[in-house]
């Protein structure tokens, strides 16, 4: 079984395009990246660790109303 692994924060943002997100747009203290209607914050650390980007993942996952396996965030 596959396992989370930090990641860049441009591989990050490469990911959420591959997911149909917009390129990060500037906000007031974060980037965002849009889905529809919906706004996702992009911190603006250079590494998100595994727990950051758990937290990160599973709300992509309300936004896109589906479930992202770890295998397929490793392959996007």
């Amino acid at each position: 079984m596959s396992r989370l692994t930090p990641c860049k924060r441009k591989d990050f943002i490469k990911k959420m395009r591959k997911l149909g997100f917009d390129s990060p747009k500037s906000g007031t203290r974060h980037q965002f990246m849009v889905y529809q209607q919906y706004r996702l914050s992009i911190p603006s650390n250079s590494e998100y660790f595994v727990p950051q980007l758990k937290m990160m993942i599973r709300e992509v996952e309300e936004i896109i109303d589906r479930q992202i396996t770890i295998d397929e965030w490793n392959e996007l």
